[in-house]
Parts: C-alpha cells; sequence; structure tokens
C-alpha cells in the first residue's frame, strides 16, 4: 500500500546510515557478559536501536531541529505529521523484534520481561521529556532535578537495554543487577558529555548545530555547574543568556565566555569522567569477559568521542 511504502522510505532514512548503534552493542554484550548467547537477542538489539531513533525523530520535532546526524532531519525532509508517524511505528517496530527472540529459543517469559523492561525504558524516556521541559529557562532547577533529566531521558534506554539483554540471556539477579548499575552510570556519563559538545564539539563533526541547546533555553549540565560555581556577575549572564531575548549565536557565544571564566566544562568533565569510573567499577560483578571488557571500553567512549 503506497501509505506503509512512504513509512517504510522514511523509517530506511531515519535509521540508516546507522549511528553509534551503543544500545544495540550493549543489549548483545549485556546477554553475553551474564553468560547467555548474544545470537538469540539480535533481534532485540534491532528493536532497540528502532526505539532509540524513534525517539530521536520526535525529539527534532520537539527542539524543531532541522540537522540530524549532519544531513536534514526527518520532520525538517518529511513534514511533522509524517514524522510523528514514522516514530509511532518505529516505536511499535521494536516490540515486534522484540517477539522474534522466542523464534529463536528464549523462553516467553523472558519475552515477555525484556518488552516490560523496553516498554518501562521507553515511558521514562517520556517522563524526563517532560521534565526537562518544565525546566526550559530554569537555571536555578539546581543539578539534582536535572540529574533526574538525564536518568530518565537519556540513562532509561541504556538501562532498558542492558537489562532486557539480561533479561533474555537468562541472567542472574546479581548479575543483571550489575549490568543496570553499569547503564545507570553510562547515561549520566554520557549525557553529560553530549551537553558539553554543544558547547565546545564541532556542529560539522557532530552533526547538530551547536546553538540547539541555548535555543531552547535548557539549562544543561555545565551550564549548571556554571551558575553553581559563578559569581553574581556570571549568574546574571546565564540567565539573560537563556531568558530567549537574544539572537542564538550571541547567547551561545556569552555561554561560552561564562564557561571560560568560571571553568565549568572542567568540572562537569570531571562529574562524567566519575561517572565512568563508578560504570566500570559495576562491572567488577560480572565474569571477566570480551563483553565486559567491551562494555568497560564503550563507557571510556562515552566521554572521549566528538559526535
Amino acid at each position: 500500500m503506497p501509505g506503509s511504502e512512504r513509512v517504510h522510505e522514511i523509517s530506511r532514512y531515519a535509521l540508516l546510515p546507522a549511528g553509534k548503534l551503543l544500545r544495540p552493542v550493549l543489549l548483545l554484550e549485556s546477554a553475553v557478559a551474564v553468560g547467555g548467547d548474544g545470537q538469540v537477542v539480535v533481534p532485540a538489539a534491532v528493536g532497540v536501536e528502532y526505539l532509540h531513533v524513534a525517539s530521536l525523530i520526535h525529539d527534532d520535532i520537539i527542539d524543531g531541529d532541522d540537522l540530524r546526524r549532519g544531513r536534514p532531519s526527518v520532520p525538517a525532509r518529511y513534514g511533522t505529521a509524517d514524522a510523528i508517524v514514522t516514530g509511532d511505528s518505529l516505536i511499535l517496530r521494536m516490540f515486534g523484534a522484540v517477539t522474534e527472540c522466542a523464534e529463536l529459543g528464549v523462553p516467553a517469559a523472558r519475552v515477555v520481561e525484556a518488552i516490560k523492561a523496553l516498554a518501562e525504558a521507553g515511558i521514562d524516556l517520556c517522563r524526563g521529556q517532560a521534565l526537562e521541559a518544565e525546566l526550559l529557562g530554569d537555571v536555578r532547577c539546581g543539578r539534582s532535578r536535572y540529574l533526574t533529566v538525564m536518568a530518565l531521558k537519556t540513562g532509561a534506554l541504556f538501562r532498558g537495554a542492558c537489562r532486557s539483554g539480561a533479561v533474555l540471556a537468562g541472567g542472574t539477579p546479581e548479575r543483571t543487577r550489575a549490568v543496570v548499575r553499569f547503564a545507570e552510570h553510562l547515561g549520566l556519563a554520557f549525557q553529560m558529555h553530549d551537553d558539553m559538545l554543544a558547547y565546545v564539539g564541532d556542529g560539522r563533526v557532530t552533526g547538530k548545530p551547536g546553538t540547539s541547546d541555548v535555543a531552547n533555553r535548557r539549562p544543561t549540565f555545565p551550564v549548571l555547574v556554571a551558575y553553581e560555581a559563578g559569581g553574581a556577575r556570571d549568574r546574571e549572564r546565564i540567565e539573560k543568556a537563556l531568558a530567549g531575548d537574544m539572537a542564538d549565536e550571541a547567547a551561545y557565544g556569552l555561554m561560552r565566555e561564562v564557561f571560560e571564566a568560571t571553568g565549568a566544562v572542567a568540572m562537569a568533565r570531571r562529574e562524567a569522567e566519575r561517572q565512568v569510573a563508578l560504570a566500570k567499577e559495576a562491572l567488577g560483578d560480572l565474569p571477566e569477559s570480551t563483553s565486559s571488557v567491551l562494555m568497560a571500553r564503550i563507557a571510556d567512549l562515552a566521554i572521549t568521542r566528538d559526535r
């Protein structure tokens, strides 16, 4: 049918070429790290990427971003209506993909538990998005509230991927808790670094405008670190940059000046490094394997990547 062909076309555009594929890799490696067979969870790994890409499509609609991965975002290229439908379609495809694990021999009870884990992750992601919207322009919200946003909006899919991989593989409760702890700290580190890239990264490399966060008046992690560390003058300038009254480029430049004056980026980077250390510490509760080693490397990559 013509309608379904268009959804397929847009889905393919959104999915390919693929991004970092961290969530599918984490699902697969979590399955192996707890002592299971990675082959039988491959459909679920594909499914978690469907869910992730769907969230990116909806994010770009909410933020009004025209670029994603260095090319027109889905809503910019295909329009908002088709972008919403495609995002919804990918979410539903995720559920179908996970059920395919049963055809590879995974017991039905594990499949149901994995679906529940990913559904809960998706709900948490939505909760994080809604909470983030409440904080727009509010530089006095405090770090703890924003950490909750990060744990929900970003950490949720890392957590859901690792938990579902471990569950599908039949991991013990102890080993499953270990990969979940890993994922929780990884999610925080990843988002802290992402927030910094918006101000210190190269938009031609990140594939997203550097002004996006300040244009959307987001009090992201380095912003809140600068607000806490800075003096009255610094705080006044941050409030001015996020008030929404300045041109995006001017607000972006002002924020970078405050970061330099307060040393906020270095402080934020140290906290991201601490979260990576905690993530790797959680892996100590797993048997040493190539998968646990790879997961540790992914944690390091979370705060060294340039996109």
